[in-house]
């Protein structure tokens, strides 16, 4: 997402596609998690924000790869968001390592060696 970092704000395509979603999903997260109230202009137009991208990844989190029900992930949102943004976060940060040493790995297995030479 580096090159979208650059944006101020984003269009609901935008986000859904950023999160493999759909654009009724995100609108259906708005109703159900008060916290997600995104920018809206002239007919009713949604302008997320980074702020507001991050929310839905820790939604997404909880709903989606956790299994949590709606009302289960606003309930850890509403009792306990610092922990969980907390955990998401060091998750983010695993899951970019593991990105990298993947890269690293492809790299050095096009990596052929010399032959060793006989003692």
């Amino acid at each position: 997402m580096a090159k979208k970092e650059l944006k101020k704000y984003y269009s609901i395509g935008e986000v859904a596609h950023l999160f493999n979603l759909t654009e009724p999903t995100l609108r259906y997260w708005e109703r159900e998690f008060p916290q997600l109230a995104p920018k809206r202009g002239g007919r009713s137009v949604r302008f997320y924000t980074k702020e507001d991208i991050d929310l839905i990844g820790l939604i997404h989190h909880l709903v989606k790869e956790q299994g949590m029900t709606i009302a289960g992930a606003r309930m850890r949102l509403k009792d306990r968001r610092e922990e969980t943004e907390r955990l998401y976060d060091t998750l983010q940060r695993l899951r970019a390592v593991r990105e990298k040493l993947m890269a690293m790995k492809q790299a050095l297995d096009g990596i052929t060696l010399p032959p060793a030479s006989p003692v």
